[in-house]
């Protein structure tokens, strides 16, 4: 399962400079909702690995997790996901929504 932690504004404004489509995921590690929805990002990760993904935990990046929502117009919440196509968002969804059958849908 590869995902690739943010950490850093550049590293954010390096994946966005990318016209190919990615996934993000911005995670709390103190909420138990969250913990369930990356618990299910990380199960659909360890069969589909055909688009980049990267996450986020929102209380040690709360900058860049700011400049996510702001960047793309979605109110910030977490758990959240976001698949960016053509560096729009294609699909996103937030807590309960985020299943791994929900993405398998989703992510096409």
């Amino acid at each position: 399962m590869n995902m690739t932690k943010i950490e850093t504004m550049e590293q954010f404004e390096g994946i966005t400079a990318s016209k190919e489509p990615y996934i993000l995921f911005k995670h709390s590690t103190t909420c138990p909702i969250s913990h369930g929805a990356f618990t299910a990002f990380q199960e659909y990760r360890s069969e589909e690995q055909a688009v980049p993904a990267y996450y986020l935990y929102v209380q040690d990046a709360r900058p860049v997790s700011n400049k996510i929502a702001e960047h793309f117009g979605i109110r910030h919440e977490s758990p959240q996901v976001l698949y960016i196509k053509d560096g729009k968002v294609f699909w996103h969804a937030s807590h309960w929504n985020i299943t791994k059958q929900a993405l398998k849908e989703n992510m096409k």
